[in-house]
């Protein structure tokens, strides 16, 4: 099993600063490194940027209480990946089905912006949770910077391996990349990702894993 960052993880002391104004002004809000969520054997691990300011770091489980969460989980439930109901709770009773959520960067970055030096920080955690996996089938990057840090956390080279919407590679152990523009808000309402084209990315790796 891989290791998560502990709630007091220093790695990054910006990060761990702003989280600990954030325990101030906002206590009721989780405002630590965000765990992984999902099945502890996934076939489809999706990888996010870093939690959002009012969803994943108020409510301590990714992608959950925001507009982005919202859509990812209509496909994830969609494509057969979750059983029960998405109530952007973590109490809500939702369940994961051979997949597992988590994100490049775990902690709330200020202005949702992580410099480089944090995503480095932070990619160990992520290369340790990509070997971790004999069942995992599937890699979902949403969006570049995530793109980016997975291809760095499995060893390969970016060159080889541009970010491109619906962009698909074969990469060790017959795992295959596939990845997505980030479904946040502002992409939907600018129509640069639509729910079709969210969906489709899905609908190929439901075929893709069930092969």
């Amino acid at each position: 099993m891989f290791q998560e960052p502990d709630r007091d993880c220093d790695k990054c002391p910006r990060l761990r600063s702003f989280l600990l104004e954030l325990r101030e002004s906002l206590p009721d809000y989780f405002n630590a490194p965000v765990p992984s969520f999902g099945d502890p054997a996934p076939e489809l691990l999706i990888v996010g940027l870093a939690p959002g300011m009012h969803g994943a770091n108020r409510t301590g489980r990714p992608f959950t209480g925001d507009w982005a969460g919202d859509l990812l989980y209509a496909a994830i439930d969609k494509y057969g990946f979750s059983e029960g109901s998405y109530q952007a709770s973590p109490d809500d009773g939702l369940v994961l089905k051979g997949a597992m959520i988590t994100n490049a960067v775990r902690c709330l970055p200020p202005q949702n912006k992580p410099i480089g030096s944090e995503a480095a920080n932070c990619r160990p955690f992520l290369a340790d949770q990509l070997a971790a996996y004999p069942s995992l089938r599937a890699v979902l990057t949403l969006g570049k910077i995530s793109h980016d840090n997975t291809i760095r956390a499995l060893g390969l080279k970016l060159k080889d391996h541009p970010f491109g919407h619906h962009k698909i590679y074969n990469i060790q152990r017959d795992i295959r990349i596939y990845s997505s523009y980030h479904c946040s808000r502002y992409n939907t309402n600018t129509k640069r990702l639509t729910e079709k084209m969210f969906f489709d990315v899905f609908a190929d790796i439901r075929k893709f894993v069930d092969t």
